[in-house]
């Protein structure tokens, strides 16, 4: 019996389509590759975008500005009187003049009163320089030093012009306590001189005022005095602590 064989088959793809085949691989890969490699670096350029600007508002907002001030303004009224117990003012004729010169010192101090001249703060402390005799307005102009205490609060250090026949500003240089930090000018109201002058500070760069710092000042006049109670310092008319 003759036996049948089977034809064999191949499997062997032609070389024809072997070569449509590479095409096609071809084509799919120069293809993908661009965009993929495009997104990946284009990804890669936003996230670090994303983190610099991330960073940057953190710095910002953790590292304010170091010249950073509050813009508040407050306001402080205060009377210096002259009670004539202190020795205030010496008058150091440097110039070796007859009239008041350039060069001469005029160290003083001062008790100081709340504006509503119902509570002893303390006193101020300095020294002034002559810098021009004005005998045309019968005073002098100086440039004043000096600091005003009050009690545990603190104090308020000031520098400027002070003239002896008009109002002047000084500016506030600094201070200590609550008025560590203060910024500002004062404006110095010439009542009598040099016994009665009349102070408005302008106070920025510091927490709110305590309240009893605070309050309606008496109108300037060359009749204010202050209490009884407050010329006697008594413990309600008077800061705890304040300097004499």
């Amino acid at each position: 019996m003759t036996s049948l064989k089977a034809p064999s088959l191949s499997l062997k793809p032609s070389a024809s389509f072997q070569s449509q085949n590479k095409s096609l691989a071809s084509f799919q890969t120069s293809q993908c590759k661009i965009p993929i490699k495009t997104t990946r670096s284009t990804n890669l350029r936003a996230i670090n975008s994303s983190i610099k600007a991330s960073l940057s508002s953190s710095a910002s907002t953790k590292h304010p500005a170091s010249d950073a001030r509050p813009g508040k303004v407050q306001e402080l009224y205060v009377y210096e009187l002259n009670e004539r117990d202190r020795g205030s003012p010496a008058y150091l004729r440097l110039s070796q003049k007859e009239v008041n010169s350039l060069g001469d010192l005029v160290p003083f101090s001062n008790k100081v009163y709340h504006g509503n001249l119902e509570k002893r703060l303390g006193i101020t402390s300095g020294i002034c320089i002559l810098i021009q005799h004005v005998p045309e307005k019968n005073g002098d102009r100086y440039e004043a030093i000096f600091s005003f205490y009050f009690g545990e609060y603190g104090h308020i250090s000031v520098q400027g012009p002070y003239l002896t026949y008009e109002d002047t500003y000084l500016a506030v240089t600094g201070g200590s306590g609550i008025f560590e930090g203060v910024t500002g000018q004062v404006k110095l109201h010439q009542i009598v001189f040099p016994f009665k002058i009349f102070y408005t500070f302008y106070l920025k760069g510091i927490p709110d005022l305590p309240q009893e710092l605070l309050g309606t000042p008496v109108v300037p006049s060359p009749e204010v005095e202050p209490t009884p109670a407050a010329k006697a310092a008594e413990p309600h008319a008077a800061l705890k602590n304040y300097t004499d």
